[in-house]
């Protein structure tokens, strides 16, 4: 029997994945890659290195396979920008991170400009300096008036992380993306499922630099010799990596809801496929388009993008130094029955839904001389559940749709106390599958659907497995309580930054 590789290019590191047909792991390989700090709230990537994890990821798990590869789905950190020259194949700026923040003034003077309602009504975004469209902006200004200095010449090729790997992994035959990733930029209407003109002149991005867009399902091209397997083995499944979840984790029907906690965590919910109108503190975004780029193929879903989850766990492992693996974070938080008052509000890079404030910074309060790391940790792991909670509460009023459980996936969700607080702030159950990594999961089912391993999305539910299930255990007066303690702190962290 063949299998299915995904490629699962992250912010922290990539992971190339080789799945069955039934949708278990028969092999992985994992590399990290370097995170570039220039200057406070600035992020950047090597995306050079990046394509060297994915080949080097490749190689090592080819090595570990006996089956064929049938095809090979991408999913990736979506809002990252990548600039290329089409010549060289060689990058023309460190790639800008979806954690950015360098463009938030650029996004203030968009919006008092009164280009907000256009943004919404055109991409189901905001204006925040997270989505692309600012990014490419900066990069290609003038080095001379603070920007990137990237010139906009006939050579120019941009693109999200998929876009950059699909390039590579093609030998430069393929500039190409999908609807989930183009409806990440702040240049693509998602009604249309074109790029949009208007967008593209407000922030001066000359179209023929922007990828095709293509099915998140079906064959985008095939791979080139030397990129760490075989050439000619089909790649056909590409989505970003939070739509990617929502279809790893089968949700398939409108009002099944996700959540991944990654470096950030994503609620997502799935509405069906008619293209939903802007909803306040929320991002309407395409899930995914099967078989072609219509409105017939295409599903679209609510979205709550949390800025830091397991980034703060890395922050208490790199930057403290109060722990020393990742691991370690779960055992530590359950040694306290609570967190001595402590509140941690992770806003690194600002806050994202549904505040969308980029000038918030990092709190710590209710510190006394009491507070011990055991403290930090569990205010940490509450600090996941407390802003799970702010968009799920932002999404049912929304959308006039109760969530009635939660699936879960993602790093952090192996922790059995984030289960029970993420229950109980939620009073829904929360549920986890048997195989976790459902962001690469989603990336092989739409490769894998394209290329015929899987018939249809029905027999991707087939393969959908709890693992377990929890229930809440605390009181609705108990946890509100607590969360209105967490709402307190976050109001001391908005507004914190002055640039």
């Amino acid at each position: 029997m063949a299998v299915v590789v995904a490629i699962d290019a992250g912010t922290t590191g990539v992971r190339s994945m080789a799945l069955s047909e039934s949708g278990l792991p028969v092999g992985m390989a994992y590399r990290e890659f370097t995170q570039h700090f220039p200057r406070p709230g600035w992020v950047e990537h090597d995306a050079t290195e990046i394509w060297e994890a994915v080949r080097a990821t490749l190689t090592e798990l080819l090595h570990e396979l006996d089956e064929p590869i049938a095809a090979i789905g991408i999913t990736d950190q979506r809002e990252t920008v990548v600039a290329w020259d089409r010549r060289t194949g060689e990058p023309r700026h460190r790639a800008i991170v979806w954690q950015d923040r360098r463009t938030a003034a650029r996004c203030d003077e968009l919006a008092e400009a009164g280009h907000l309602p256009l943004v919404r009504e055109t991409t189901g975004l905001v204006l925040d300096p997270y989505f692309s469209g600012t990014k490419l902006e900066w990069l290609l200004r003038p080095s001379d008036r603070g920007g990137g200095g990237v010139e906009a010449d006939e050579h120019l090729a941009v693109g999200t992380i998929d876009t950059w790997l699909l390039w590579q992994l093609t030998g430069g035959q393929v500039h190409a993306t999908e609807p989930s990733n183009a409806s990440r930029t702040m240049l693509f209407d998602i009604g249309a499922l074109t790029w949009s003109e208007e967008l593209c002149d407000l922030l001066g991005v000359p179209q023929s630099c922007l990828p095709e867009v293509r099915p998140s399902s079906g064959r985008f091209g095939t791979t080139a010799v030397g990129v760490g397997v075989p050439a000619g083995i089909p790649i056909s499944g590409v989505a970003g990596d939070q739509q990617a979840a929502l279809f790893g984790q089968a949700c398939f029907e409108p009002g099944m809801t996700k959540n991944t906690y990654g470096t950030g965590s994503f609620v997502l919910m799935n509405v069906g496929q008619e293209c939903p109108e802007p909803v306040e503190g929320l991002l309407t975004t395409v899930a995914w388009s099967l078989g072609s780029v219509d409105a017939a193929s295409t599903s679209y879903a609510l979205e709550g993008a949390i800025f830091v989850t397991g980034a703060a766990v890395q922050w208490l492992r790199d930057g403290l130094e109060i722990i020393e693996e990742a691991a370690e974070t779960g055992p530590l938080a359950e040694s306290v029955p609570d967190t001595g008052g402590v509140v941690l509000v992770p806003a690194f890079t600002g806050l994202g839904s549904p505040w969308w404030d980029p000038y918030a910074r990092g709190a710590i309060v209710g510190i006394t001389r009491g507070t011990t790391r055991a403290h930090l940790a569990r205010a940490t792991v509450e600090s996941m559940v407390f802003q799970t909670r702010d968009v799920v509460d932002a999404m049912s009023a929304a959308s006039g749709r109760e969530v009635l459980a939660m699936r879960v996936d993602g790093g952090a969700s192996v922790m059995p106390l984030l289960l029970q607080l993420q229950a109980d702030q939620l009073q829904v159950p929360v549920s986890r599958p048997t195989v976790q990594d459902t962001t690469a999961l989603g990336a092989a089912y739409l490769a894998g659907l394209a290329e015929g391993v899987w018939s249809s999305p029905d027999e991707v539910r087939e393969n959908w497995v709890l693992d377990v299930e929890v229930e809440p255990a605390a009181s609705r007066d108990e946890v509100d309580a607590a969360h209105t303690t967490w709402l307190r702190a976050v109001e001391r962290a908005r507004g914190w930054a002055t640039e």
